[in-house]
This record gives structure tokens, C-alpha cells and sequence, in this order.
């Protein structure tokens, strides 16, 4: 055997010696990686069974909610002549206080004598009533 043929056979055995050694080393970082993507498959399947159980409930969750809204919005709707009939009712009582208004001015401004002539006026026709 020549020299090249003894440092070839030597390279040969060294480069076999390394791959038993990585395989030594690497076969329990194997088996634990196998054990742990086993775990985190079932893991998976214990996760979308639940997934599912739960969309199911958020589904009819959902399905009642909204059927609630639809019934919001339908006394929603009835009550909304209530509130247009409760604004108008606070604009008339505005005219009625700006009529109010009004007329207590003009009678301020009226002479003492014809005031006194208006109340005997008045004062006339609710004797006239109670007559």
C-alpha cells in the first residue's frame, strides 16, 4: 500500500468515526424533536375539535344576537313617532310661550285706563258665566 492509499484509508475511517459519532449524538436530539411534534399534533387535533365546538356556539351566539337587534330595531322604529310627536309637542310649547310672551307685552304697554277697562270687561262676562 502506498502512502496515498493509507492517508485515503485513514481520511475513510475518520470521516466513518465522525458519522457514528454525530449519529450517537444527534439519535436522542432526534427521538425528543419526534416526541415533541407527535405532542404538538395532538395538541392540533385536541385544539380544532375545540375550535369547532366553539364556532358552533359562537354561531348560535351570534344567530341570537342578531335576532335581538332585529327586535331593537323594530321597537326602535315604533317608538319613533313617540320622539316626533314629543318635538313637535316642544316647538308648540315655544309658540305658546313666544305668544305668551307677546301678549304679556302688549298688555304692559296698554294705557292704565283701558286696562281697567279690559278687566271690567272681563270681569263682566265671568259674572255673566257663573249667572
Amino acid at each position: 500500500m502506498s502512502g496515498i492509499e493509507v492517508a485515503a484509508l485513514i481520511a475513510a475511517c475518520s470521516l466513518l468515526g465522525l458519522v457514528v459519532f454525530l449519529v450517537l449524538k444527534l439519535n436522542p436530539v432526534l427521538n425528543k424533536l419526534d416526541k415533541t411534534v407527535n405532542h404538538v399534533n395532538n395538541s392540533i387535533e385536541i385544539i380544532t375539535r375545540d375550535v369547532d365546538n366553539l364556532s358552533i356556539e359562537v354561531e348560535g351566539l351570534l344567530n341570537k344576537t342578531n335576532a335581538l337587534v332585529d327586535d331593537i330595531n323594530g321597537k326602535v322604529k315604533r317608538t319613533d313617532p313617540l320622539f316626533t310627536a314629543i318635538g313637535d309637542l316642544g316647538l308648540t310649547v315655544s309658540d305658546v310661550n313666544h305668544s305668551t310672551r307677546s301678549l304679556a307685552t302688549r298688555v304692559s304697554s296698554i294705557k292704565p285706563a283701558r286696562t281697567l277697562g279690559a278687566l271690567s270687561v272681563g270681569k263682566a262676562i265671568l259674572s255673566r258665566k257663573k249667572k
